[in-house]
């Protein structure tokens, strides 16, 4: 994993321009702490910062392909799982290889089958390619938008990156933010393509966008299609097994130390055993690790996003398959000295303390891998979370999750003026009306499954983007590449159309998936209801967190105060969090927003274009 970084300009020259692109790519060197690169031509300026994964010595960046006096270059953050079947093919196709990094084979398929070698490719990825001959910049996405991509057009020029930090480092990017980037970041889970600075754009999942002099073009190379799903029981849950067996074996490819994460949850258990059982083949140890927090039995609040605490059934796990398990304990301190982490990794506020503790777990692990493999995103795939068995939720006219998520606090807390400007609820009606529209239908299906086809589509393009970015940029800020193998995009085609009557068999929340691994994992495991990313609930922390948000309502010149209604911020603040509706996670949330909405305003100097 990487970090990338460019600027495409038809009518300056740049090749002098080198200390713009290598400010952008400093902006990136967590995401990269290895190496850095730069190439320029007189209309292309591309940088890259290398995290080393494969290929040490080959796999330098930006990678430079001469061929019949056409000259391509690219800059590339992610993995290509199949690149080894790939150039066995090329080669056989009269393709010469010097190195045996995935680079070179992405550069070599796209010479071979232009834009087309993108529905070849299994794995994760953005990228830029520049076709010298043709004047041309390619930016591409994988398929579930594992990794991210940010682009702006400014005149005759394009820049873009990894992170929106790389592009706010160029001269041309300012931090402006007008009323739809504010109600994105302050009321939206997550609108595809959202770039939240004006005029700034996110290239989404499964799509490529080309520059020419002339014009620009987006298009989907991947989405998904609704189609009748054929396989009786046995044979849909013996295909889950085999994806998931041929996913994972690929994804342990690395020339680095690999480790698992996991929570004891059917997802992270699944990844884990199946991981396990290629290190005992190579006669290795798995290591695994897990977040937990200081006295958490103690303070522990059950409610339906988190029914259970990890720690038995990771224990459990480890005991049964003999893996070399490292349990992260991180208490109050750690938690508000990296309050801030989250903000300054997404260029904006983001989700507090549920980060946080992600990021100090992503640098423990950091002291000993590179790669990790994580059960993200199956419960989208599967549906595993609540919304999906609630009848209130699944009948609602809005995201399934609104009622049940800790972000809805916010609204409750923004001024009358603020309220009056963005509209949060009709912006949010609208953006689900826009999401319904995308959903790919099945001829004559009705009812509870046309329903339940519409929930997985909104989980999958509007809730785990979310996650998918978390898990991107707090592991990316410890130079450390997580991998996800329930992205697999044959695996997320496959379960799409299988029935909801199959994903729930047992009348058990992802049925069908617990079916695959049944013999993979102790019965406890198998059978644990779903429980969300642990949180912290100790009284130390709200503490902290509330004492920090009263210093920024005693700022007069706080640019957070004209967002908020401020007596009702005070209002909580000064009521015991058990007075208060909701569980101490869901109330701490909005003080960590707000004290990250706070210090993003400010170290950022927003401006608010009416």
């Amino acid at each position: 994993m990487c970090g990338i970084a460019g600027w495409i300009d038809w009518q300056r020259d740049l090749t002098n321009e080198q200390e713009t692109v290598k400010r952008m790519a400093c902006t990136l060197q967590q995401r990269g702490p290895d190496a850095e690169g730069i190439w320029t031509s007189p209309h292309a300026a591309l940088a890259h910062r290398r995290l080393i994964v494969i290929d040490p010595a080959g796999g330098k960046q930006p990678m430079v392909y001469a061929q019949a006096g056409k000259t391509y270059a690219v800059t590339y953050n992610g993995e290509i799982y199949n690149f080894r079947e790939l150039k066995q093919e090329l080669i056989q196709k009269g393709h010469t290889f010097h190195t045996q990094s995935d680079t070179e084979v992405l550069l070599h398929a796209y010479t071979e089958w232009g834009e087309a070698c993108l529905q070849r490719f299994n794995g994760i990825f953005a990228f830029a390619l520049w076709d010298e001959e043709r004047q041309k910049l390619l930016l591409a996405r994988d398929f579930l938008g594992v990794k991210p991509l940010f682009y702006a057009q400014r005149g005759s020029a394009i820049i873009f990156g990894s992170e929106l930090k790389a592009l706010l480092a160029h001269p041309l990017i300012k931090p402006e933010i007008d009323i739809k980037g504010l109600a994105e970041v302050l009321v939206s889970f997550h609108t595809p393509g959202a770039g939240f600075f004006r005029d700034v754009h996110e290239l989404r999942p499964g799509r490529y966008i080309s520059f020419t002099r002339e014009q620009s073009r987006v298009q989907q190379f991947w989405c998904l299609r609704s189609e009748p799903h054929r396989d009786d029981v046995p044979t849909t849950v013996e295909h889950v097994r085999s994806l998931l067996e041929d996913t994972v074996k690929r994804q342990l490819i690395a020339d680095v130390p690999v480790v698992t994460l996991l929570s004891g949850g059917l997802d992270s258990s699944s990844v884990t055993a199946l991981a396990a059982r290629e290190f005992k083949r190579e006669g290795k140890i798995l290591h695994t690790y897990s977040i937990d927090f200081a006295d958490n039995e103690k303070y522990f609040q059950r409610n339906a996003m988190r029914p259970s605490l990890d720690g038995p059934y990771i224990q459990c796990m480890t005991d049964y398959l003999g893996t070399q398990h490292h349990n992260v304990v991180v208490d109050t301190p750690a938690l508000i000295e990296n309050l801030l982490v989250p903000m300054y990794a997404h260029d904006r506020p983001r989700m507090g303390q549920i980060e946080t503790s992600l990021y100090l777990l992503c640098k423990a692990i950091k002291r000993e891998a590179t790669v990790a493999l994580s059960g993200e995103s199956a419960d989208e795939v599967f549906g595993g979370y609540p919304w999906f068995h609630d009848e209130q939720a699944v009948k609602g006219d809005t995201f399934p999750w609104s009622h049940m998520h800790e972000a809805n606090g916010l609204l409750s807390v923004l001024s009358p003026e603020m309220q009056q400007l963005i509209q949060p609820q009709a912006y949010i009606r609208q953006q689900y009306q826009e999401a319904l529209a995308e959903v790919p239908r099945l001829s004559g299906e009705k009812g509870v499954e046309a329903r339940m086809r519409e929930i997985f589509y909104l989980n999958l393009t509007r809730f785990l983007p979310v996650l998918l970015d978390r898990k991107d940029r707090m592991s990316m800020a410890t130079g450390l590449e997580v991998r996800v193998p329930f992205c697999d995009h044959r695996l997320v085609e496959y379960v799409w159309n299988i029935p909801w009557s199959i994903k729930t068999l047992d009348g058990r929340e992802k049925g069908v998936l617990r079916h695959a691994v049944w013999d993979l994992l102790p019965e406890p495991v198998r059978t644990r209801k779903k429980s969300a990313y642990p949180a912290s609930y100790n009284p130390t922390y709200v503490q902290q967190v509330k004492r920090w948000t009263q210093d920024i309502l005693n700022d007069a010149n706080s640019p957070l105060r004209p967002l908020i209604d401020i007596p009702k911020v005070q209002q909580l603040i000064d009521t015991d969090i058990a007075q208060l509706p909701g569980d101490a996670a869901s109330i701490t949330f909005l003080f960590d927003f707000l004290i990250q909405t706070h210090v993003w305003l400010r170290d950022y100097h927003i401006r608010i274009i009416p």
